[in-house]
């Protein structure tokens, strides 16, 4: 079974913190690419933010200089902390993992997603 778990989500006011955490099972978080997308009320999902398994990162115009993704492969675990949150923030943030093989078969896997919700 494999399972992405995402965690950390909450109500904050703009100019706030949250850390977004990703927990996977059933796989080796650290052979997978990940990333953290969101959709928000009345828009189609969009990256947020990725990183390779070899930990290249790559940001959303929107978050850039905001928003930092990292992983922690002994923990099986991704992190999205978003800095400066804005209203426009506001979405169900999703984790993904994805893993291709040579000959072009690939896996991809979501989590159920979490809710930021950035309001005063």
């Amino acid at each position: 079974q494999v399972q992405l778990v995402e965690s950390g989500g909450g109500l904050v006011q703009p100019g706030g913190s949250l850390r977004l955490s990703c927990s996977a099972s059933g796989i080796t978080f650290s052979i997978y690419n990940s990333g953290w997308y969101r959709q928000a009320p009345g828009k189609q999902r969009e990256m947020v933010a990725t990183i390779t398994s070899g930990s290249s990162t790559n940001y959303a115009d929107s978050v850039k200089g905001r928003f930092t993704i990292s992983r922690d492969n002994a923990r099986n675990t991704g992190y999205l902390q978003m800095n400066s949150l804005k209203p426009e923030d506001t979405a169900v943030y999703y984790c993904s993992a994805r893993f291709v093989f040579s000959n072009g078969d690939a896996y991809e896997y979501w989590g159920q997603g979490t809710q930021v919700t950035v309001s005063s």
